[in-house]
């Protein structure tokens, strides 16, 4: 009763904005890991991006600076600094301590926006440890400083200034993140895709930290232009790819009022690459403009196809998928208030913006297909080719997906389950060869870890035609082990995940180079068709250790070589190094089966390494290039990042 009486009015917690942030940050950034350090600059970025739609701003330059500040500065207009009337202070303090202020709401300033759910720059603030915001305006310079978003004094006038335009300078709160390590590479690929969403705009990236120098001393530096937009993007993505068509197809004006911009081009391969976004936020789960993307290419198409008398001979019907195969393409539209919905609110729900891009497809097809019948012909062809290789696939399918006599789905002979029912708390190990697989069944708790041991290397499904990976043993072994279908009802192709038995899906292949090539392999199937597995966070790579140190009685494993190396000093102590025993594991299958469990399988050892895709665009690049057919692009890739690569020889 005690407790009940406890429970009052005062028990209720009513949080002010800025400390709101910092309790529950997740709500604001996505999460606390790498994945929210780098959402904090992309804040910023924003911000000067939406000084660019309007029309205000060329340029943003991005530095990442000794320890792992971040310094955002551009060329527009500047934050105002003028007394702001409801609140009595400076516009600056208001933008940057309140959360919800900002120009986007005013439907004057800014037409669109990119900020999401006009949170902004004062989260960023929430979450640093220090922020310092300079504006550049009428030839004098304003700054204002804080801490935890806690402003330190009121605006100030600090000198005059030939520039205009606003910098914020932050470092994100340790308190809060769980690394603090920013990555170049992850800054690049999002600037990058910023510079060609947002053609005419100049995005420089420099990395003045120390451990970044290369040998020669140098910082990482890149400066991101496009001139050509969304058509440069295309042929970015498409690098690697053999091309079906020469030109880019692409179109960009206004329709009912939303700015639309589309650029698609058609390759050999059987993969179908579309990223939409919306006010530059990348839309992983699509929505109202891709459905619109996808019903004017369909009927455009169609009604080509059917015109040119080249289906005539098709036993079939032709459906929209095959019109697909091959494509890469990108919508880009502006909401003025878009709607998201979806697990991760990555899927625009706004219903007004589905009919103007599918009559910007439909008129930017139709022209182009008049004007180069030839590759009309190619398209045409490639399509009746997707056709015909989908009919045969579904054919493959249904064998995977086939259910016994008995009524059950009938598992793989190769699959030792576990005892659990529970898919939550039910694991997998997808393990290279027999002789691995018989010792993690030995070593695996048998109530919730299940071993399907894979034969040899599977299929590379990036070259290959769908109804082949259907037909695959390995492959339709693990469609049948993991419980998935293929289709939802929303979407045919969409992987099924209602009667999904594991929600950890765990890669454990040897520590070798042939290990780390049949992990390449799983991956781009599971990116390929299982998309929905990765971006649910089912999907994990088991890190076995490379050595085992011995001296005596004590034995200690190391996951690398500096570990290895630590850990020798450490046993040798006064004495020679050739006193400790240093045993290399080439292979899971050289561990015995409690040595496996220790190091790879036991929650509390182990270390799982989860399986995210930062950008959609940018993994389709790199596994077309690393998995796909052209060489130059991979060789380039593999001098660039050989210091990272042991090669057993």
């Amino acid at each position: 009763m005690s407790e009940e009486k406890n429970y009052s009015a005062d028990s209720i917690q009513a949080l002010e904005g800025m400390e709101h942030v910092r309790m529950r940050p997740s709500m604001y950034i996505g999460d606390v890991g790498s994945r929210g350090l780098h959402h904090l600059v992309y804040e910023v970025v924003d911000n000067s991006i939406d000084e660019a739609l309007a029309g205000h701003c060329t340029e943003v330059n991005v530095v990442i600076l000794e320890g792992n500040g971040v310094r955002v500065m551009d060329n527009g207009r500047g934050i105002p600094v003028g007394i702001h009337k409801k609140e009595g202070v400076s516009a600056l303090q208001v933008v940057m301590t309140k959360i919800g202020a900002g120009g986007k709401f005013d439907k004057d300033s800014y037409k669109v926006s990119g900020g999401l759910h006009g949170v902004g720059v004062s989260v960023v603030n929430a979450l640093s440890i220090d922020l310092k915001a300079s504006v550049h305006k009428e030839g004098k310079l304003y700054v204002q400083e804080y801490k935890q978003g806690k402003e330190q004094y009121l605006v100030k006038e600090n000198g005059i200034t030939n520039k205009k335009g606003t910098e914020i300078i932050f470092y994100p709160d340790p308190s809060i993140f769980e690394s603090l390590e920013y990555q170049y590479e992850i800054l690049a690929t999002r600037m990058r895709e910023l510079s060609f969403l947002n053609k005419g705009l100049k995005i420089t990236l420099n990395d003045e930290r120390e451990s970044s120098k290369d040998e020669n001393g140098k910082s990482p530096e890149d400066v991101f232009y496009s001139e050509r937009g969304l058509s440069e993007f295309v042929q970015f993505l498409d690098g690697n790819r053999e091309k079906l068509i020469q030109n880019v197809i692409s179109a960009e004006g206004e329709k009912n009022g939303i700015p639309v911009e589309v650029a698609l081009i058609y390759n050999n391969s059987y993969a179908e690459n579309i990223h939409s976004y919306v006010n530059n936020i990348n839309t992983h789960e699509g929505g109202t403009h891709l459905s619109g993307f996808r019903r004017g290419l369909t009927n455009t198409l169609k009604k080509y196809a059917e015109k040119s008398g080249m289906l005539d001979k098709l036993k079939f019907e032709i459906s929209g998928d095959d019109f697909r195969e091959g494509l890469t393409a990108i919508v880009s539209v502006k909401v003025q208030e878009p709607q998201f919905e979806g697990q991760t609110k990555t899927k625009l729900g706004n219903r007004e913006v589905n009919a103007p891009v599918s009559q910007a497809v439909s008129e930017m097809l139709s022209d182009y297909l008049e004007e180069h019948p030839d590759d009309a012909k190619q398209i045409i062809q490639k399509v009746i080719l997707a056709a015909t290789a989908r009919h045969a696939a579904t054919k493959a399918r249904e064998m995977v997906q086939r259910k016994n006599p008995m009524g059950g789905a009938g598992l793989p002979g190769k699959l030792s389950d576990c005892a659990s029912k529970i898919p939550e708390e039910c694991e997998v190990y997808l393990v290279e060869g027999d002789s691995a697989g018989g010792t993690a069944k030995q070593g695996r708790d048998r109530h919730f870890q299940a071993i399907m041991p894979l034969r040899g290397k599977i299929l590379n499904v990036e070259k290959a035609m769908q109804h082949k990976i259907f037909e695959n043993e390995e492959i339709k072994n693990i469609y049948t082990a993991l419980g998935v279908r293929v289709g939802t009802e929303e979407d045919s192709r969409a992987l099924n995940l209602e009667k999904l038995r594991y929600h950890k899906v765990i890669i454990m292949c040897d520590a070798d180079v042939d290990g780390s090539h049949i992990q390449t392999l799983i991956m781009t199937f599971f990116f390929r068709y299982m998309k929905e597995l990765i971006e649910n966070g089912y999907l994990y790579i088991a890190t076995p250790p490379l050595y085992l140190i011995k001296k005596g009685k004590q034995a200690q494993y190391a996951w690398n070589d500096d570990q290895r190396d630590q850990l020798i000093n450490k046993m040798k102590g006064s004495g020679s190094e050739s006193s400790v025993h240093i045993q290399r594991y080439k292979g899971l299958g050289e561990m015995n089966a409690e040595q496996l469990w220790d190091t790879t399988m036991s929650p509390e050892n182990r270390t799982l390494r989860r399986v995210n895709i930062e950008s959609a665009a940018e993994a389709d690049r790199i596994f077309s290039m690393l998995m796909g057919d052209e060489v130059p692009p991979r060789r380039e890739f593999i001098e660039k990042n050989a210091k990272y690569a042991n090669i057993d020889v």
